[in-house]
């Protein structure tokens, strides 16, 4: 039976620009698609979840899946508190988990507003991007609280999710610090795929 997933969040779909003409994730989700399939691009670069409600009212009358990306660009309108001083490492905790509830509740808003259009939809984890030790250890720590919030999301709601931190988990996998390289792009397309066709297998998807 044929399907037709829609993208929906930021430049982890919407990745063109950054592939130097190389097939983007939606092209390579079209190429990885049985040839009944449709996949349409929604998702804008620089989008924060709340760009997504924006992007809802372009989706397609015959859409069966919605697969939703976005919360990295959320992460880097935070990323200033990460060179705060703090007096005790709970104060800085206590930094970081004030920005994980705002997220979490820009999230949810953005959630809300997906679920209303009544279809099915994944959600994707924020990765943990490409920069150089010892800063990516720092904000790989830092996302697993943007994750967290996404993860609670997906499972408090029965939702499929795709863990982008174990799709895109070598360096090529990257076109700079923070874009899906082709390489990367094509591990992407490949699990929304399986997850559409029901041939998700493994850990990086974990269908609801």
């Amino acid at each position: 039976m044929a399907g037709h997933i829609v993208l929906l969040g930021d430049s982890i779909f919407d990745n063109a620009a950054y592939v130097g003409g190389a097939p983007d994730v939606v092209r390579q989700l079209r190429a990885a698609l049985p040839g009944s399939w449709r996949a349409t691009l929604l998702a804008v670069d620089g989008a924060v979840t709340g760009s997504v409600q924006r992007q809802l009212a372009a989706i397609p009358g015959d859409a069966s899946l919605l697969v939703v990306s976005v919360g990295g660009n959320d992460a880097l309108g935070e990323a200033g508190l990460l060179g705060q001083s703090a007096g005790t490492v709970g104060e800085g905790m206590m930094v970081l988990a004030q920005a994980q509830s705002r997220f979490a509740e820009r999230y949810s808003a953005m959630l809300e507003a997906v679920l209303g259009e009544g279809l099915p939809t994944a959600l994707c984890t924020i990765y943990d991007a490409n920069f150089p030790e010892p800063e990516g250890r720092v904000v790989t720590a830092a996302l697993s609280l943007f994750n967290d919030a996404i993860t609670r999301a997906a499972f408090s709601r029965g939702l499929a999710l795709i863990d982008l931190r174990l799709i895109c988990a070598e360096p090529e996998d990257y076109a700079n610090p923070i874009e899906p390289s082709e390489q990367g792009g094509a591990k992407i397309a490949g699990a929304i795929a399986a997850l559409a066709t029901g041939s998700a297998a493994g850990s990086q998807v974990i269908a609801a």
